[in-house]
């Protein structure tokens, strides 16, 4: 019988520490997936900082760098700048990546450095219960906005793919969602795509993927993904906001 299914090599046998419905598992199998896909296991670098993914290196069977939070940009560059032939990337939610790392990813972006950026937004904070993230939805309600975020108080939500399109060194933008099968192939393309401009040392690749967080949304799986699509999608678009022509 043809075998239409198999465990890939870049995920490490062990349970995640996701919790029920979080879609963190299907984005750490893509980048997986996509780098054994491209023999690159033993190639790649990641580099994580805190939050829900803090455990990422136990996941991911490739080697990880933890950072301190929002440094991850910083970490990577720097290895990416004494290996210069390796693939490095960073694996950020929104709480870490839009907040404390700001200044970070904008200078990491800015310069142009080599490294690919898979940016985890699910539009709160995960691992500290639920706080209001840079990209929390206009009436969204979380653990410190409980009434729903209003923009006379916190202002609007940062668009941070449109953020990093402006800088003229990052190369290659995209925003995908994994709420859907179609979505979620589409979203390995997009990883795809990240990985060969690195290769091509065009610059800097930015994925951003949509995401769930049933446990802090405080809704089922199943209605979580239909929160996606309802509510994110439509302020966050998606789509390539940028791409070289030598991968298109």
């Amino acid at each position: 019988m043809k075998s239409v299914f198999t465990y890939t090599n870049g995920m490490t046998p062990v349970d995640t520490s996701y919790c029920p419905g979080c879609t963190h598992g299907i984005a750490h199998r893509l980048i997986m997936e996509t780098l054994e896909e491209m023999g690159k296991l033993g190639e790649a670098i990641g580099a994580a900082p805190i939050g829900c993914s803090v455990q990422a290196h136990k996941f991911m069977n490739v080697d990880m760098c933890e950072s301190a939070h929002g440094r991850a940009p910083a970490v990577a560059s720097g290895i990416k700048r004494v290996h210069p032939n390796k693939l490095v990337f960073t694996y950020q939610g929104d709480g870490d990546l839009a907040s404390i790392g700001m200044g970070e990813i904008v200078h990491a972006a800015a310069r142009g450095e080599k490294i690919c950026t898979f940016f985890i937004n699910n539009c709160i904070y995960g691992m500290t219960s639920g706080q209001m993230a840079p990209t929390t939805l206009v009436g969204q309600k979380t653990t410190t906005s409980q009434d729903g975020r209003t923009v006379e108080q916190a202002g609007m939500p940062i668009k941070m793919s449109e953020l990093i399109a402006t800088l003229d060194c990052a190369v290659y933008v995209e925003r995908v969602a994994l709420d859907t099968p179609a979505h979620i192939r589409l979203a390995k393309k997009a990883v795809r795509r990240a990985f060969a401009v690195q290769e091509k040392k065009l610059g800097f690749a930015f994925v951003e993927m949509l995401s769930t967080c049933p446990t802090n949304w405080g809704l089922t799986p199943p209605d979580s993904m239909k929160w996606l699509a309802d509510k994110m999608i439509p302020f966050y678009p998606l789509g390539v906001l940028k791409e070289p022509e030598d991968i298109q």
